[in-house]
This record gives structure tokens, sequence and C-alpha cells, in this order.
């Protein structure tokens, strides 16, 4: 089969390799859609921010959809033919994380795509309870989409407490920050948006923000403020991984307002004292989802008629996986993705 590996120094290797064979409680799936994720270019860049294997040893891609193609002994929840996304984070089973549906956070978690092999391929083999089970009303696309970009941001809007009364700041418009524009509108907040391409500005208005700023321009303090009639954001999300960014969110949200980093950023400086201590700000990281939280985020799609097919703005075949690659580091696409 074919599978696509980033071996760093911006390459990209479209490799023959077997299909896998899966083992005892494992699911064969054949890949119908796998999408490109900016923590994807730290593979491509060669300085993974998930890290354990050599550089090119694993596929890639953690965001992949499709359908059961054979099962292993012990499977009995899911069944050939089902159609699936897929959990990114493989866990022990049988931590208290893993029980509590946080695979992830299992001490002993490998992550397809950066440690076990991923869904940039043909094929991708994962335990079954991976597995999650998509509606017919779903497409392939809208279910790859829904995990890491949709589901992550839908998680930490739920942290972050966002409701109807909520005055959301978003910084980064990539496929994160747009993925929390849909997620916050579909829990009745108000969102400004921030960032310094005018066209990304301008397609997040397009799904439903309320304001976008360039956080570089002269006066977007003020012009902040009097969107926020002058008390400030209740909660803000960085999707940037910007030092810029953190701090403006810290400076933005009003006391007792609680902020989460999304961006992968190895090292940042802040102000505690004045951004966190003063005013009592509630400062988190939000990554991923809960396993078990996914049939609500399905509830959510459905009752709110979002579109994630929209975030998907380009599409490409995994021979033409260099060029993706390429277009995405450039900033010339929203969400691209895998089409097998």
């Amino acid at each position: 089969m074919k599978a696509v590996f980033l071996p760093g120094d911006k390459r990209v290797e479209i490799r023959a390799v077997e299909v896998p064979t899966p083992g005892p409680g494992e699911v064969l799936i054949a890949v119908r859609a796998s999408c490109i994720c900016r923590s994807d270019l730290s593979l491509y860049y060669g300085n993974a921010v998930v890290g354990g294997g050599a550089a090119g040893s694993c596929v890639t891609g953690h965001e992949p959809s499709g359908d059961v193609a054979a099962v292993g002994p012990g499977v009995d929840q899911i069944a050939v033919g089902d159609r699936v996304a897929v959990y990114l984070g493989i866990g022990c089973g049988i931590c208290e994380f893993c029980r509590q549906g946080n695979y992830f956070l299992c001490p002993r978690w490998s992550c397809i795509g950066f440690t076990a092999d991923g869904g940039n391929a043909e094929y991708i083999v994962v335990p079954e309870r991976n597995c999650l089970k998509i509606p017919d009303w779903m497409s392939y696309v809208a279910a790859a989409i829904s995990t890491d970009a949709f589901g992550t941001l839908y998680s930490a809007c739920k942290k972050l407490g966002i409701s109807g009364a909520s005055v959301l700041g978003i910084w980064g418009l990539g496929p994160m920050g747009t993925a929390g524009v849909l997620a916050a509108k579909a829990l009745g907040a108000r969102v400004a948006v921030f960032d310094p391409l005018a066209e990304r500005r301008d397609f997040a208005v397009g799904l439903g923000a309320d304001r976008a700023f360039d956080p570089a321009a002269a006066g977007v303090r003020d012009d902040l403020d009097a969107f926020t009639d002058g008390a400030g954001l209740t909660a803000a999300i960085d999707c940037s991984g910007s030092t810029g960014a953190h701090n403006m969110a810290l400076d933005a949200v009003r006391p007792n307002g609680k902020v989460a980093f999304i961006g992968e950023c190895r090292e940042s400086t802040i102000r505690p004292s004045d951004q966190l201590i003063r005013k009592q700000i509630t400062l988190m990281g939000s990554w991923y989802f809960n396993a078990f939280e996914y049939a609500e985020i399905l509830r959510v799609l459905k009752s709110a008629k979002i579109d994630l097919e929209r975030l998907a703005t380009h599409r490409f075949s995994l021979d033409e996986a260099e060029t993706a690659f390429r277009l995405f580091d450039e900033r010339k696409t929203e969400k691209a993705v895998f089409i097998v």
C-alpha cells in the first residue's frame, strides 16, 4: 500500500509498505480521508512535538476516517463495514486515565502519526477502542475533521465554560482556530478572532465570527474594548503558540476569566503577577478530547447543523503529498485533506 512519511527537512516520502494485519483487539481500517494538522509540520521540519521515534519511522497522519476492513481476535463491538473516525491516543486501556477515556494521558501512550503508524495511507490498524463510529449523515471528510480539529476545540470550549453569556477571543485562525469559531458559536458565544492574515480573518467571519482583528494593527486594543463594552473578554483560546498572542490574550481577558493555550509552543514568557494573580485568571493547557465526549460532539454537530467540510479548503491524493504539505506550510490552505 502507499503511505506518507516525513523524515524531516521538509522532505516528503511516499513509500510502498505492507498492508498491516490486525492483532488481538485490533481493527484494520481502509482509510477514506485523512487531514493534515499544524502539529504535523513539526515532523515536516524534523522537530516533532510528540517524540520518541526516529525521524520518518512512522506513517504520518493523526486525523483519519474510513471503513472497517477486517477485525482481529476478540473484537466484538466493531464490525467489518462500520464507518469510523479514529481517536489518536493509543493507551494501555487499564490505567486510571484510559478508564476515564483520556487515552492521551496514559503513561504508556503512543500517538498515531507520531509514534505509531498513522492514517496518511491506504490502511491503518488501531485498537478497537480507538474506533469512533460515525453516523450515515456524516461524510468521511467531516469525520476526519471532527476529531482533532473540532473535537479539540469543542472540548476546550467546555473547559472554559463557554455559553450564551460568553465573549470569547480566539488567536490564530488555522484549522484549529476556525474550528473553534464553529464550536463557540454552536454554544452561543460572541466571538472575536485575531490573525495577521486578512484572508483568514475573512474566512472566520464567513464561519460566524462576530469581529475579526489584525493583532498587529494600531488601535486594536481600543477596538476590542469597544467590542466588549470595556469589560474585556470572558475567555480566550490561543491556537497560534505565539508568545505575543499569549500575552495579548491574557491582557484582554477580564478578572476571573479563563484562558486556554492550545497551539504548540516549547516556551513562552508571560507576566504572572499582572496577568494571572491580580486578575485571578484561570490559565490551562487543553489538548484533544475525551473519547467519551464523541457522542456529544456528534449531537452538537447535528443539532447546530455544522458543516465541517467548509474547513476543508483543499483535497489531495496521497501521490500529491509533497504539494499538500508545501501549500499547508505556506498557509495557502485551511484544512488540507488526503482523499484515499
